[in-house]
């Protein structure tokens, strides 16, 4: 909003040129997310304990030291959703669709969120919106926002698949790419979503992943930077820095209250929103197979579930002492900062890998 009101009148006032200037924008959404998670952080908390008495149901076949977490209110993503809602309108170009695209995939994960949240805290039990509903609604949202990218990407890019570390390589998908993107996104938000369980694990890799797909985004954007780097232009795509400086600001803040003990946990409402975000920006940039290693610990995650329940319907027998796979790591008796610590630096790792592929070629 404050590129399309005040950019127009740098000939009048000379430093409103700053706002043309991608990098410019994004630090301002950074710093704009991270004060109004920290101005809004504190009275959300207390309205979200007020109206939910007992918290978050706590697993009764979770790990035992989980039990101690209980009266921690959740939703806490509504924070993190109203952070970096307000931040991107506020430093994006409004014109941009990629934007707008990456806010309804955003927002519309969030409110699917949080309603399996209040199910489950009205119910007081575990179990929210029915799988098989929310799995639709998902699928609904990602195929309506992949048809919008094929239509706002111009050329052959539009429906095409990037591979990493191949120069000019680009798999073209045709009618197929609207399925596969919307399985990026699902993927990403569920992924996401069961790395959550562990105070602070999941906010700092979804952090990392966004900073990383910032740059991504304004590299892919810029054609002289892409050019140089042999990796595909995306025109329009750079708006997309402004959104990912955003998230990293919101989930700055949203630390805050999250780092161990947890004031608040995310619940659904957060995991589900950033998971389907970065899913939506992987798409717009060309990127899904690269969000695959940067996000590797989110799949990590993923795969840990998929092998403990193929494993116990096929043999009956576990794998894992219990999944998704930090809790395996707890109950082999590894203390929570332990494991959420260890599993930053794997994200982190996984992040310079990822990133090289923009070079290596």
């Amino acid at each position: 909003m404050l590129y399309n009101l005040l950019f127009p009148l740098a000939d009048v006032f000379s430093p409103f040129n700053l706002f043309r200037y991608i990098t410019f924008r994004t630090g301002g959404a950074v710093i704009t997310a991270l004060i109004i998670s920290f101005v809004l952080g504190p009275r959300l908390i207390r309205w979200l304990k007020k109206k939910q008495g007992e918290g978050q149901p706590i697993r009764s076949d979770g790990p035992e030291t989980h039990h101690k977490k209980k009266g921690t209110p959740t939703m806490g993503g509504l924070m993190i959703l109203i952070a970096v809602t307000i931040s991107t309108l506020l430093w994006v170009d409004l014109t941009n669709g990629f934007t707008w695209v990456v806010l309804l995939v955003t927002i519309g994960f969030g409110i699917i969120g949080f309603g399996d949240d209040y199910l489950k805290l009205t119910r007081r039990n575990t179990r929210g919106l029915p799988g098989r509903l929310k799995l639709f609604w998902q699928v609904a949202i990602s195929v309506a926002a992949a048809i919008i990218i094929t239509q706002i990407s111009h050329g052959p890019s539009s429906t095409g698949l990037a591979v990493p570390f191949l120069k000019d390589a680009l798999i073209p998908l045709g009618w197929f790419f609207v399925p596969f993107a919307a399985f990026i996104m699902v993927g990403s938000s569920n992924a996401v979503n069961l790395t959550d369980g562990l105070d602070g694990l999941a906010i700092v890799p979804v952090m990392i992943a966004a900073g990383c797909f910032g740059l991504i985004a304004y590299l892919v954007g810029n054609a002289i930077f892409a050019n140089y780097l042999q990796i595909l232009h995306v025109p329009g795509a750079g708006e997309l820095a402004v959104f990912c400086g955003a998230l990293v600001g919101a989930a700055l803040g949203f630390l805050w209250f999250n780092a161990p003990p947890a004031m608040v946990f995310m619940g659904d409402t957060g995991s589900l929103s950033i998971g389907g975000a970065l899913g939506a920006v992987s798409v717009a940039t060309k990127h899904e197979l690269v969000l695959a290693i940067i996000g590797g610990l989110f799949v990590l995650e993923t795969i840990s579930v998929i092998v403990q329940v193929a494993s116990y319907k096929l043999t009956g027998k576990r794998v894992f002492r219990m999944a998704p796979l930090h809790h395996h790591f707890e109950k082999k008796g590894w203390a929570e900062p332990t494991v959420v610590i260890r599993f930053w630096i794997i994200a982190s790792i996984l992040a310079l890998v990822g990133l090289s592929t923009l070079k290596l070629r």
